[in-house]
């Protein structure tokens, strides 16, 4: 890591203690169509983080992956609830319309992107579903793509059903286009997943971190025996092998946000690695954490059910695990 990406990651990490701690997260997680205002423009217009990805030409940083995997990063280990993946990640790689970017730049836009469904195209009008999708009952913007082409729907046109999700950190929405009015704009989902695949490992990876950390503070403090449990051979073969994942995972991520930003016709390879390891390494540090904890760690009052669940939950949202290793041994046959 460079200086640079050090310093972003402080100042991040501090911004997210002082604004988002557990209790602002729990707040929004009662409402699945919630969204803090005031922490995004603090987000955009403070830190000028949703414009990282945004060329500098429409207002925004003109940064990489790299940068963008930092913030996630931190955004993961925090479980901070708002639609950056959505917005700053996936609506910034698939669109290039100006006043679009330099929206998602200024933190005046919410965007998402339809990664699946059946919709068609009959004109300028949009029909169909798309069953699951990232933030969309929050995103002005909803960007699609029907019969090749590429178009915008605002929000207000589509029928936005909220998904009560295991993990209600994250918001989910079904989404139905009954002849939803479509603007065609310039812009490619070709990468869009992959890209949103290792911004996604990066989250994964910061939320295993806040895993391995809460487990090793509670190690070195909570006694049995006359004796700090860390000191047990048992807990820390546990948060040894944990320590392993999360920097073989770390390392995956940061390689394939690396990939995206210097070789991307690699990225679908290094997307799909960091998408199956990510995902199981912090399922595997959210039930090791629980298990080091003990009692404490299955109680609602605690927070390692949240990483658990939004562990449980990140595994699936771009596919699983099995899928992208699946994908990773087609392309390697080759």
């Amino acid at each position: 890591m460079s200086d640079e990406l050090d310093d972003l990651r402080t100042t991040v990490r501090a911004f997210l203690a002082e604004e988002c701690p557990p209790t602002a997260v729990r707040r929004l997680m009662a409402d699945p169509a919630a969204h803090d205002a005031a922490l995004w423009r603090r987000l955009a217009g403070e830190l000028g983080l949703t414009g990282l990805a945004v060329p500098k030409e429409h207002d925004g940083a003109g940064c990489g992956l790299t940068e963008l995997a930092v913030v996630c990063e931190e955004l993961g280990r925090a479980l901070t609830p708002v639609p950056y993946l959505a917005t700053a990640v996936l609506a910034a790689y698939a669109v290039r319309e100006g006043r679009l970017l330099a929206g998602i730049a200024d933190g005046s836009l919410l965007a998402t992107v339809v990664l699946g469904g059946d919709l068609t195209a009959d004109g300028d009008r949009l029909t169909g579903t798309a069953p699951y999708v990232l933030d969309g009952c929050l995103a002005d913007v909803i960007v699609c793509a029907a019969a090749g082409r590429v178009y915008a729907v605002r929000g207000a046109d589509v029928v936005r059903t909220p998904h009560v999700t295991f993990d209600q950190t994250r918001r989910l929405a079904r989404l139905r286009f009954d002849g939803a009015p479509a603007e065609r704009i310039d812009g490619d989902l070709s990468r869009v997943r992959d890209v949103a695949l290792t911004a996604l490992a990066a989250e994964q990876v910061g939320g295993a971190q806040r895993c391995l950390e809460t487990a090793v503070e509670h190690a070195q403090t909570r006694v049995q025996f006359g004796r700090p449990i860390g000191s047990f051979q048992a807990i820390k073969h546990k948060l040894a092998d944990v320590l392993l994942r999360v920097e073989s995972a770390r390392s995956a991520a940061y390689e394939a946000a690396r990939v995206a930003d210097q070789e991307p016709e690699s990225l679908p390879v290094y997307a799909a690695l960091a998408g199956s390891y990510c995902a199981e390494a912090y399922l595997h540090a959210a039930r090791e954490a629980i298990q080091v904890l003990g009692g404490i760690g299955v109680t609602w009052e605690h927070d390692a059910h949240l990483h658990l669940k939004r562990a449980t939950a990140s595994a699936r949202l771009f596919g699983t695990p099995e899928a992208h290793r699946g994908r990773l041994a087609a392309a390697l046959a080759l």
